[in-house]
């Protein structure tokens, strides 16, 4: 099947993916007068005199944002919010399809950190969460980081912390089968962006120890500190420190894991072959990985896993912002929390009993049952157990 044809028959036929439906019906004026006026005055006054009432009157919590810019799609770079729409609107269904969370697509004119914030900031009444989707780094960072501080609801930049979540779900079962705690493993991430740095955050966090990351020009490391961004001397801070100096080459020899999320055909077989015995190749950059499966493999690595459909292991996000988001909407979580994503990560790599642990499979396929109401209750217990309360789960 050509997906790329279909897609565009499928959106053509169907002028896209989404359309809103009402919860009741109005097939009468008395029907009218309770669903709109003069009736929906009551719900109002009670929202206005106890804004939490809004989680009880209004859609508010289970509906989440999909805001983009489009400056950083995947595979098409900065494409601008008007072509980012069917992305958006594919990441609103997947929301409704695998968490029954009612997502909007909210694709932006304008690529202005500052009107971005602004924009998110008042348009948030209507949402539960924010999910923020495909902005380009370093913006990305910032824009989180403000929403974060200046919102009383979840703010999650899945680039950034859906795929650092999947990763180490993935990684967790990866080394449980090769029987190596994560505390004495070696890592080496290629691309130093937003996902790559939550990714190397999130790892901290799961206990891994020694990490060094890459960006285009090598590794980063302290001879490079006069070129280096705020970003990424933060990086530096975390990493390298043996302060092996080079590029990928030298980055990955004698490493356990190499995780990427840079680009096409930049690491290969010889690379692989000089990292330690039965080595972890993460190759995520889509559509073509930074190195084919089948040529990993034969270099020597025990576990691949890539982000295409087509091979196994797909590292997907769709694995982890359903559930993430539905068990903080469920907590009605004012954030989402680095104990909420380590619980989401062990959920998601718990969903794979132990004995069923493969080389093939260390992650579930998107498709399976139960992933994002396994994520949901990890997620929103964890917020209780950080901020008090019992979870209804």
């Amino acid at each position: 099947m050509n997906f790329y044809d279909e897609s565009l028959k499928m959106h053509k036929e169907n002028n896209g993916k989404m359309e809103i439906i009402s919860r009741v019906p109005i097939y009468n004026k008395a029907d009218l007068s309770i669903a709109y006026t003069p009736g929906v005055a009551q719900p109002c006054l009670e929202i206005r005199d106890n804004p939490d009432a809004a989680y009880i009157y209004t859609p508010k919590g289970r509906m989440v944002a999909v805001v983009s810019d489009g400056s950083a799609v995947l595979g098409l770079g900065n494409i601008g919010g008007l072509a980012s729409i069917p992305v958006m609107e594919g990441k609103a269904i997947l929301f409704k399809t695998f968490g029954n969370i009612d997502a909007v697509p909210i694709c932006l004119k304008t690529q202005d950190t500052d009107e971005i914030v602004n924009i998110v900031k008042n348009i948030s009444p209507v949402f539960g969460g924010i999910n923020l989707e495909d902005i380009s780094a370093p913006r990305c960072f910032e824009i989180e980081k403000r929403l974060r501080e200046e919102l009383d609801i979840p703010v999650f930049h899945d680039d950034q912390h859906g795929t650092a979540i999947v990763v180490s779900a993935a990684i967790i079962n990866s080394f449980k089968l090769l029987r190596r705690p994560l505390r004495n493993i070696k890592v080496a991430i290629n691309g130093a962006g937003a996902a790559g740095t939550a990714i190397l955050k999130m790892l901290l966090s799961i206990g891994v120890r020694d990490i060094v990351i890459c960006d285009s020009r090598g590794l980063i490391s302290a001879n490079r500190l006069s070129e280096l961004s705020m970003e990424k001397i933060e990086l530096l801070e975390l990493t390298n420190k043996s302060d092996i100096r080079g590029g990928l080459a030298e980055a990955v020899r004698g490493r356990d894991l190499f995780i990427g999320v840079s680009g096409p055909r930049l690491l290969t077989g010889d690379m692989v072959a000089e990292m330690n015995e039965n080595p972890v190749i993460f190759a995520m950059s889509n559509p073509e990985p930074e190195i084919m499966p089948d040529i990993a493999k034969d270099a020597g690595a025990a576990i691949v896993g890539t982000g295409r459909s087509d091979y196994p292991n797909q590292i997907n996000n769709v694995l982890v912002f359903p559930g993430v988001f539905k068990g903080a909407l469920r907590a009605r979580a004012r954030a989402i929390t680095e104990k909420m994503k380590v619980a989401a990560a062990y959920a998601l790599a718990a969903c794979i009993d132990d004995k069923d642990i493969d080389e093939n499979y260390i992650i579930p396929g998107a498709l399976e049952p139960g992933i994002a109401e396994a994520v949901a209750k990890a997620v929103a217990a964890a917020w209780f157990d950080e901020y008090g309360g019992e979870a209804e789960v």
